[in-house]
């Protein structure tokens, strides 16, 4: 299980336009991770659109935001072109972060159950270290939370 203190599991995919992400490329920032279910559904867009508004508080302070889901880069072009999202998201068809991450599992609605993405979210400090698990996420004020949550304004 991933805890607070933990070094953030290593990963390589593509973005929603086909360009390699890994953890690396972070490295010496803060790094926003949230995973969610599926595009173009209710609670991720209002997740996604709070990341998206408050982009340039994040920006200010040098800290990057990348969106999960296991949506392929076409679904991924669709969502960001119809919310106007500014900042990657990425496609793991595979299913190797969301299993790394441990954010893939049983999950049950309305009396059905189902294999899916869990909505969690990481906070990774400058040197790859998780230093907060969100696992309760209220979409519609995510990333003012996070952002208070750093201290940032």
């Amino acid at each position: 299980m991933l805890s607070v203190g933990d070094k953030a599991p290593k990963f390589k995919l593509n973005d929603q336009a086909g360009n390699i992400v890994q953890l690396s490329d972070f490295k010496g920032k803060k790094l926003v991770i949230y995973f969610y279910p599926k595009d173009q559904t209710p609670g991720c867009i209002k997740e996604a659109c709070s990341f998206r508004d408050n982009i340039d508080a994040f920006k200010k302070h040098d800290i990057a935001v990348l969106g999960v889901s296991i949506d392929s880069e076409k679904s991924h072009q669709n969502f960001i072109s119809k919310q106007t999202l500014n900042f990657p998201l990425l496609a793991d068809v595979e299913k190797k972060m969301v299993t790394s991450y441990e954010v893939w599992g049983e999950k049950s609605m309305y009396g059905r159950k189902y294999m899916g993405t869990f909505r969690k979210t990481f906070l990774i400090n400058e040197k790859g270290i998780i230093d907060k698990i969100y696992d309760k996420v209220k979409v519609a004020t995510h990333a003012e939370d996070v952002l208070k949550d750093w201290e940032i304004k």
